[in-house]
């Protein structure tokens, strides 16, 4: 049975979202994204598994080594949701920077 992870739950952890960020400036092994965290392997692979498996990460089969590649196309899905909510608060920030500087100028 194939479950679908929420991308959303997926980036909420602190550790999923150090491991897209390591593995987007390049692909690495299980066993080198691992190294970089003072966690059992285990532990790790099953971020790994959660960020595969709502398509985060791609795996690619290089002899024995399974190679994790960061899916930017999967990343600009979540930006392109959370952008309209973005662009709503840069709105309100900017009229209240206005209200700001019109009540100093009084």
């Amino acid at each position: 049975m194939n479950l679908r992870r929420d991308v959303f739950q997926a980036i909420a952890d602190p550790t999923r979202r150090a491991i897209l960020l390591l593995v987007a400036s390049q692909s690495m092994t299980a066993g080198a994204i691992a190294a970089n965290f003072d966690t059992a392997r285990p532990t790790v692979s099953k971020h790994l598994q959660i960020l595969t498996e709502c398509e985060l990460l791609q795996q690619e089969q290089a002899g024995r080594e399974i190679y994790y590649h960061f899916n930017a196309d999967k990343m600009k899905e979540v930006a392109d949701f959370i952008e309209p909510f973005r662009q709503m608060w840069e709105d309100r920030f900017n009229k209240l920077e206005a209200v700001m500087k019109n009540y100093k100028g009084q």
